[in-house]
């Protein structure tokens, strides 16, 4: 044997499958065909041995490798996008849920980091702090990586997961250049579908009672938007006139939320129009189909905005993102689950890593008026007052069945009402540095994901800055 292949073989692992790309967990087996299936088997090169791998690089995900960077620990990030941020960039999401309470930050530490280096850089939209110019994030985030000295590629794809007792000794990734394996003592998911937890074999949960789940949004950038005709004598709702337009027949699906366009321009507004109802985001198949109707669907509401709403008449249509926002997937079971009564008791933890105050925000999964008015009663009915926050225990970043992975972002583990409040990016930054931070620990006193002392991590987040008043 050659020099070069014993090497090869020293630095490699071997993926084998049949009908998927991994030998223990895999995203899943399509439905049975007549094609029947084929035996795959491959030798792959490590090309990162790092304390920390972080899968996706959203706003969960940024801020874990960053958190991470910053404690000392070698990170490696793989998204599988063209650039960081998630639905604040790829997803074109014009804007942030709050930061804070009212009163206290509550995104402190590398989320606030992040919100002050856009407002820097003129990265917010005119006469605002919330929505986002998408370009600016871009380079916000790439700049937070580069000076944290986290290694990271795009257009890398988690594709499989080697583990064994609940342990995870790989990630199988595609790039392309080929498919290459990752090796670290911590694994963080933070791809927001949950799909490294999952795929190594911890439980999850995905929807209500019969599997429904929140609709998605295709977002959307315009142009030659009259801003001062929309704001004239004080802007109305873009739902005002949405009525008058299912009556008319302008809309395929009677769907009557319509979050809005929203300034983040001289004459640029981006749009957070449109459900895509029934999406499943673990299903290429779903996925596809979703963004193949949603851009048909910006067609109906380019005609209500013109002809309905003031100041859209001359409003033309630049981009539709490359990134399809879906709302919720799967829920990664973990040591505990945060419910509703945690929410409405604004309950505290023992192992809290942060504090978040966003409402329960179920988008319907059905286009009908029964379930819009499920969700605008919950939406008005479970919200805080100033001041109001509910802790976040680490143990729901803590996968039943693994040891060494972590989760963060929209699949941490929670029941629907808290997904829908904790899934928003604040709510990912919080968490991801959490994980971030206790993924650094576990890797310095070589421990399990269950050994990380939970007032040894309040005390190192907060003085990263994280928000927590009860520790």
């Amino acid at each position: 044997m050659s020099s070069n292949r014993r090497d090869f073989l020293k630095g490699s692992v071997a993926a084998a499958a049949v009908g998927s790309l991994s030998t223990v967990a895999a995203p899943g087996r399509a439905a049975a065909s007549s094609q029947g299936d084929v035996v795959f088997q491959r030798r792959v090169t490590v090309r990162h041995d790092v304390d920390v791998f972080v899968a996706g690089g959203g706003p969960a995900g940024v801020a874990a490798a960053v958190a991470a960077a910053r404690q000392g620990a070698r990170v490696f990030l793989a998204e599988r996008n063209s650039c960081l941020g998630g639905m604040g960039t790829a997803g074109m999401l014009p804007l942030f849920m709050p930061f804070t309470d009212g009163v206290h930050m509550l995104a402190g530490g590398v989320g606030a980091d992040i919100q002050r280096r856009l407002q820097e850089n003129g990265g917010t939209g005119p006469g605002s702090d919330v929505t986002i110019r998408a370009e600016v994030l871009k380079r916000v985030y790439d700049d937070l990586l580069l000076e944290a000295k986290v290694q990271f590629l795009f257009h890398a794809q988690l594709i499989a997961v080697e583990s064994d007792a609940g342990q995870v000794s790989a990630a199988i990734l595609s790039g392309k250049s080929g498919l290459f394996a990752v090796k670290a003592r911590v694994y963080l998911d933070c791809t927001g579908d949950g799909d490294l937890a999952a795929w190594a074999g911890a439980p999850f949960e995905k929807g209500d009672e019969h599997g429904n789940m929140m609709a998605g949004t295709l977002c959307s950038l315009w142009a030659d938007i009259d801003w001062s005709a929309v704001n004239q004598g004080g802007r109305a709702s873009d739902e005002s006139r949405l009525e008058d337009a299912i009556r008319d027949k302008v809309f395929t699906h009677e769907d009557r939320h319509l979050p809005g366009m929203f300034r983040v321009g001289q004459h640029t507004g981006g749009g957070n129009i449109g459900h895509t109802f029934g999406l499943d985001s673990t299903d290429e198949r779903s996925i596809t189909a979703a963004l193949v109707g949603a851009r048909k669907s910006l067609l109906e509401y380019e005609r209500y905005y013109k002809e309905y709403l003031k100041g859209f008449a001359q409003m033309e249509l630049v981009a539709t993102a490359a990134q399809l926002g879906a709302r919720e997937s799967r829920r990664v079971l973990g040591d505990y689950v945060l419910n509703l009564e945690d929410f409405k008791s604004r309950a505290v933890f023992p192992d809290e890593i942060g504090r978040y105050s966003y409402p329960v925000d179920i988008h319907a999964a059905k286009p009908d008026r029964a379930s819009y008015e499920r969700y605008a009663e919950d939406f008005k009915n479970l919200r805080y007052g100033a001041g109001e926050s509910y802790g976040i225990p680490y143990r729901c970043l803590v996968p039943q069945m693994l040891t060494n992975v972590l989760v963060a972002g929209r699949c941490v583990s929670t029941d629907r009402y808290m997904q829908s409040s904790i899934r928003v990016m604040p709510g990912c930054f919080i968490t991801g540095q959490a994980i971030g931070v206790a993924a650094a620990m576990c890797a310095q006193q070589d421990c399990d994901t269950r050994g990380v002392s939970a007032t040894e991590l309040q005390r190192r987040l907060k003085h990263a800055g994280a928000f927590l008043p009860n520790c």
